[in-house]
């Protein structure tokens, strides 16, 4: 059962073609590896899934039905979580409010926040930051954490929600070696716990190659290869295109509307 049905998605920028007639499914309880060289088309495939950008042509299905015009705030509370290449949370407020402000906008009480906010959703906060392995930092202010438990919480507030898919752009972005493979081993633990579709994006290929249930290469906007880890390392475009310089290819003819 496909939770995310993608059907010939492109988008240009001027006379650039960023994404040309992609398509692709993610399947329930996927953690599907979306990957290419910079400028292959990888965030602008999340922007247009999470309602950040128009695609230009092409559909986008969310549990049968199509998201396509919707904003990212109504993506959101239809089940779709998202994480950033950089991490963004505030600051100045802890671990907790982080997350329960998350909370109090998938319960639609953002226009109610005022000084009973404290105790507005703690206990599912803290139940989310266990589960991230964050509950001990829940009183600290977000500007203390390192980076990697920056990662943490925000994968708590996107857990807030209660999604089926979870969009991860960079998850291990600035990342030392053992903290990469700690966040994607907890994403995996997820996914095959709460049965959570992952589409994510990300350069460090001992992750992809270790983690991902199936792998889509990108390269000039176009989908290049599809398969497992064994496949995708096998494949002679692939290495070609992503693995060594990509200057050789050019999308097939036909390939651009």
């Amino acid at each position: 059962m496909s939770v995310l049905r993608v059907r010939n998605l492109s988008k240009a920028f001027g006379g650039v073609h960023a994404v040309e007639d992609v398509s692709f499914d993610v399947g329930e309880g996927e953690f599907l590896a979306l990957i290419g060289p910079n400028g292959a088309g990888k965030s602008t495939c999340f922007n247009m899934i999470n309602g950040q950008l128009a695609p230009d042509r092409g559909d986008i299905e969310f549990a049968d039905r199509s998201i396509v015009g919707c904003k990212p705030r109504d993506i959101w509370r239809l089940g779709v979580g998202r994480t950033f290449q950089v991490a963004a949370t505030f600051g100045s407020m802890t671990v907790a409010e982080n997350v329960q402000m998350a909370l109090v906008s998938h319960h639609n009480e953002i226009f109610r926040f005022g000084a009973a906010f404290a105790a507005r959703h703690r206990e599912r906060a803290v139940e989310l930051l266990a589960q991230v392995g964050m509950a001990d930092a829940a009183e600290r202010a977000c500007k203390e954490l390192a980076y990697g438990d920056v990662k943490r919480v925000e994968l708590a507030i996107a857990l807030a929600n209660e999604p089926r898919l979870l969009l991860m752009d960079e998850p291990t972005a600035g990342m030392a070696p053992r903290e990469r493979n700690d966040l994607i081993g907890l994403v995996k633990r997820l996914v095959i716990e709460r049965r959570i579709s992952v589409l994510f994006t990300e350069h460090s290929m001992d992750v992809v190659f270790a983690y991902a249930d199936r792998i889509i290469v990108l390269a000039r906007g176009v989908v290049i290869a599809d398969g497992n880890a064994e496949a995708i390392r096998d494949n002679a475009q692939v290495q070609q295109v992503y693995l060594g310089t990509g200057r050789a290819f050019t999308p097939a003819a036909g390939a651009r509307p």
